[in-house]
């Protein structure tokens, strides 16, 4: 049976699964500390992390506040202090909303959707990315990362 689950879950994530529930609606594992809060400016967002060494690394950072560069019109990026465990992948496309890791330091929010030949380390997704693009604007942006 535990070799089922375990095949079952990792041929998901190899077809593109996606995160634990954010409101720990699986059952069997409270998904709340993977829970993070992402403030930009007056508003804020809640942002699941992914389950993998990458996320351990970033969490064990927070709580930080950087400014973010834009870059491309669709993403705001910084550059860390310290390199993260990387697993880059292509994801094909990038969704308003993804936090990836960029060839490890490179942390990167994007707030729009576009198709993408670039490899990424997943880190997270706001659960919400309503109001995201607003929120980040032109420019920089000053965003605060803290455990929820």
């Amino acid at each position: 049976m535990k070799n089922t689950i375990f095949s079952i879950v990792l041929a998901g994530a190899f077809l593109g699964g996606t995160l634990p529930a954010a409101n720990g609606s699986d059952g069997n594992k409270d998904t709340t500390k993977n829970q993070m809060i992402v403030k930009i400016g007056e508003k804020t967002f809640t942002a699941t992390l992914a389950d993998n060494a990458t996320a351990t690394a970033f969490k064990a950072m927070l709580p930080l506040t950087l400014t973010m560069g834009d870059l491309n019109d669709n993403e705001k990026v910084v550059r860390l202090s310290a390199d993260l465990p990387a697993d880059d992948a292509n994801p094909g496309r990038i969704h308003a909303g993804d936090l990836m890791i960029w060839t490890s330091r490179s942390l990167v929010l994007f707030y729009k959707t576009f198709p993408t030949s670039y490899s990424y380390t997943r880190l997270g997704r706001i659960n919400d990315a309503s109001g995201l693009s607003a929120a980040v604007g032109s420019g920089k942006a000053t965003v605060t990362f803290e455990l929820k």
